[in-house]
């Protein structure tokens, strides 16, 4: 028996060894890097058609987390993220060719987008991934940062440099790292399978999941059925004056999601002008998503009612925040 305690006491040291050992090791390299990676040889043709599909997604993602105050794209304060990831900026994604993504090729431009990593090998830890986009979506949005519109164009205005936790800094190392870039080609589902085009623009394209699931950090990029609480809201997030705010339930429990609340029509509304059915507005950080249409949005709804139905008073979570910042 003394043997048996003996042993296990030493597992137990090794254990403990390694641990602290790795924490060391994660304070003290910071957020990964990677060998700079091989890009694919890409060149986009930038149609008209392209570029306005690209300025459509890029208003769902880049604009909102880009965006500084006079609209071009060179970076701003995150201060919708919780505290616990530090004191995050986005960086300029400008044509300028110094502070911006201006030296960039096309295929740098894919590979980032697709797996967070940068051409000198950098990582970004708190940018969205979007491994299920589909190719041709990841390529306007490609023409629409090579266009001629305003929020492109080269500026050397940059954010602060971001200020990593040590939870970002390990969950970089672990469970939010850089994923093998897939090369096969992705395609945007048959529009007339609702359902199967809901869940692309949901989970492939708007990254909706993202926010209205548990936990930003228990998510799947390449799976994102697998994330803890997988639409049913409840995540934590940061609103207007820094209060706090959790992401609603978008499952269609009668109780505490959107199973009752919300009509079709009335989804849409709140999806593309921040509407609730009430006519009280939506409060930040969602906002006003008007370059989604009817469709869209509707396949997105069609495509939540087929997720598992999550009980997750969000309301009450929310009721009682508000009653603590006061």
């Amino acid at each position: 028996m003394k043997k048996i305690v003996k042993i296990l006491g030493i597992i137990v040291g090794c254990i403990v060894l390694a641990a602290v050992g790795f924490c060391t090791y994660v304070a003290l390299t910071g957020i990964p890097s990677y060998d700079p990676p091989a890009a694919p040889h890409l060149t986009v043709q930038k149609t008209p058609a392209r570029i306005k599909r690209g300025e459509a997604i890029a208003h769902i993602l880049c604009i909102q987390c880009h965006a500084a105050h006079d609209n071009r794209l060179t970076g701003k304060a995150m201060h919708e993220l919780p505290e616990l990831f530090g004191t995050l900026y986005s960086p300029n994604i400008t044509q300028d060719k110094k502070a911006g993504i201006g030296n960039w090729t096309d295929g740098d431009l894919k590979y980032y987008l697709r797996t967070g990593v940068r051409p000198d090998g950098t990582f970004a830890p708190i940018m969205p991934k979007f491994p299920l986009m589909a190719d041709d979506d990841v390529e306007s949005i490609i023409a629409w940062l090579r266009s001629d519109r305003f929020e492109v164009q080269a500026s050397q205005q940059e954010a602060p440099v971001s200020e990593y936790s040590f939870v970002t800094k390990f969950l970089a190392h672990t469970m939010m790292g850089a994923k093998p870039y897939e090369p096969t080609f992705q395609t945007i589902p048959d529009s007339t399978d609702e359902v199967a085009f809901g869940r692309y623009m949901a989970n492939g394209l708007a990254d909706c999941y993202s926010c209205h699931s548990a936990d930003f950090t228990k998510q799947s990029r390449e799976h994102p059925e697998q994330s803890a609480g997988f639409y049913g809201g409840g995540n934590e997030m940061k609103g207007e004056g820094g209060k706090t705010i959790f992401s609603a339930n978008l499952t269609f429990d009668e109780q505490t999601g959107i199973g009752k609340k919300y009509t079709k029509a009335q989804f849409i509304k709140a999806v593309k002008g921040a509407v609730r059915p009430d006519g009280s507005i939506l409060r930040a950080p969602m906002g006003p998503h008007p370059t989604l249409t009817d469709y869209e949005v509707g396949a997105i709804y069609e495509y939540l009612k087929t997720i598992p139905k999550i009980h997750n008073d969000v309301a009450r979570k929310n009721a009682d925040a508000q009653l603590a910042a006061k």
